[in-house]
């Protein structure tokens, strides 16, 4: 149904809320003292209403004011509506993750997907399986306009980002490991950053760009790497290593998981670089959303900084 809007113009709620009251109490002072107001402005509130509907509403009779036949039609009406108003307005719905129905669509790289899904999607089908995560590929420069404007509900981003509607929860921490073949590269852990920069590297750039943090890291101990191919996609990465001699820099997350089915070894990254902040991005428009809410704090019980299994409880708001 289209609302017309001209039909509300006169209508105050709060005239709604002194009819149903006035109606109940069946007199002024009794209404007033239940509204907490004084009694000539609830004469005024009921004079409104009679000229609201163009109808007495209630007829004096001995100590009470009895409801006309309008005034009880429109309370069976009004009653209901109301009630859906208040718990619409002051009750938030609960969320229960074992029936409840929702689709959620989360951007990430591909790296993050490798790292995060084995273990979320399982662990989400146990304790909702009603509740559907899309993964929508993104990257740290596309997040927050991707957010912003609706594509994505929530962004797991390594990101740094600041808006004022944006809101972001750290869930871990996470080092550069460097990785290689051995069968490629005959190398022993740890490598120093003279072998480091020695060899050729295979790199993710998003935006095609020639070098990055870690060949700034080089330039101050006068030191240069040689970079023989650059793909955006993370998941490249190890059959390349397996079949030329060059090291990898990547988060650890992916690390455990390459190094036992391609055969990799790996070495702290010899430059002394900061760990990765991983986060979940939102837009602030979301967090009354109970089902992204609830998927957000799974999300972080399992994989955040001190991680545990994730709550196998009926109801969470």
């Amino acid at each position: 149904m289209t609302i017309k809007e001209n039909d509300f113009r006169k209508i105050d709620l709060n005239l709604l809320i002194a009819f149903a009251v006035l109606f109940r109490e069946q007199s002024v002072s009794l209404a007033a003292d239940k509204l907490h107001l004084g009694q000539p402005a609830v004469s005024g509130s009921l004079s409104r209403l009679r000229e609201m509907f163009d109808d007495p509403l209630f007829i004096r009779s001995g100590h009470r004011m009895q409801p006309t036949a309008r005034a009880t039609e429109l309370h069976t009406e009004l009653m209901p509506l109301l009630e859906q108003l208040q718990s619409a307005l002051f009750q938030q719905a609960e969320f229960n993750p074992a029936s409840a129905k929702a689709t959620i669509t989360i951007g990430m790289t591909d790296w993050m997907e490798m790292w995060l899904m084995p273990r979320l999607i399982p662990e989400l089908a146990k304790h909702a399986p009603g509740v559907r995560l899309n993964v929508a590929a993104s990257d740290p420069f596309t997040d927050a306009q991707r957010l912003e404007g609706g594509e994505l509900d929530m962004a797991l981003s390594v990101a740094n980002l600041s808006a004022r509607w944006m809101e972001r929860e750290l869930l871990t921490r996470m080092e550069f490991l460097t990785l290689w073949h051995p069968s490629q590269l005959p190398l022993d852990a740890p490598v120093s950053a003279e072998v480091y920069a020695a060899q050729q590297h295979v790199v993710v750039s998003y935006r095609e760009a020639t070098s990055s943090h870690i060949d700034t890291l080089l330039a101050k101990q006068g030191l240069k790497r040689d970079i023989g191919y650059s793909t955006p996609h993370f998941s490249a990465l190890p059959g390349l290593l397996s079949r030329m001699p060059a090291l990898a820099t990547v988060p650890q997350g992916v690390c455990e998981n390459w190094q036992e089915i391609w055969g990799l070894r790996s070495s702290p990254v010899p430059l002394g670089m900061a760990p990765l902040e991983v986060a979940l991005l939102w837009h602030q428009r979301h967090s009354s959303d109970a089902a992204l809410m609830w998927v957000r704090g799974f999300i972080g019980r399992l994989v955040g900084p001190h991680p545990n299994p994730p709550l196998n409880q009926g109801r969470e708001q």
